[in-house]
């Protein structure tokens, strides 16, 4: 019986249990194949957008070092997000009136909203990753389960048929296995992908806090910024 035949007599003799085992693996095979695809996508472009923060401090001012970092739109960008975040930071700590934030120093005051941008810019990397570490530490047993209840199914087909054979037995059994391979084949992938979106995010985590330092030290330095507009 070639493997082709053997998945599908799987599929038909297994019943409601392994049709349902196999569409769940289906399912968490897509989910997976979905959030490397979109991640990697997104971590492509923030390691594109990282190389011209080079561009960045090389502008004559603000607005034209804003610009560098643009590619489509601002909220696709996590270093320009960062640097718009320090700038009205620092405007709003200088131009308001009285607030309970005045009583902290610029410095601090840079310093605490460079850091929520840059954990929403972690949630934001980091969301879909507990997805992959999740199928991949439970596809493996689900695909057991299908074979463990694939080979029951075929020993009490082999038990009322009286079958001693051991072809007549090898046949079902081996079907059965076909789960395990199935869960093995939807967890292999989520885990390598988990492990590959993982590094690349600390790459770009690490560059987004280099660079929140170093703007920290420019704002709260009161270098005077030329051409720049109010933000809307």
């Amino acid at each position: 019986m070639n493997s082709g035949m053997g998945v599908v007599n799987l599929w038909l003799s297994g019943g409601l249990v392994i049709q349902a085992t196999a569409l769940i693996l289906l399912g968490m095979s897509i989910a997976s194949w979905t959030v490397m695809v979109v991640k990697g996508v997104l971590i492509y472009k923030s390691k594109k957008q990282a190389k011209q923060l080079n561009g960045f401090w090389h502008s004559p001012d603000l607005n034209e070092a804003l610009e560098v970092l643009e590619l489509k739109q601002q909220e696709d960008n996590p270093f320009k997000s960062l640097a718009l975040e320090g700038q009205i930071a620092m405007r709003h700590h200088r131009r308001t009136e009285q607030h309970l934030h005045d009583s902290l120093d610029l410095n601090d005051w840079i310093t605490s909203s460079l850091r929520n941008s840059i954990d929403d810019a972690k949630e934001r990397f980091g969301s879909g990753l507990i997805i992959l570490a999740s199928i991949g530490s439970t596809a493996p047993f689900v695909g057991l389960f299908g074979t463990v209840w694939g080979i029951y199914k075929a020993l009490l087909s082999i038990g009322d048929g009286g079958m001693s054979n051991i072809d007549q037995v090898a046949g079902p059994v081996g079907e059965a296995l076909v789960m395990t391979a199935f869960g093995l084949v939807v967890a292999i992938p989520a885990v390598l992908g988990y492990n590959a979106l993982l590094r690349s995010n600390q790459f770009i985590l690490g560059k987004l806090n280099r660079f929140a330092y170093d703007l920290r030290a420019f704002y709260v330095t009161g270098i005077c910024i030329k051409n720049t507009e109010e933000l809307k």
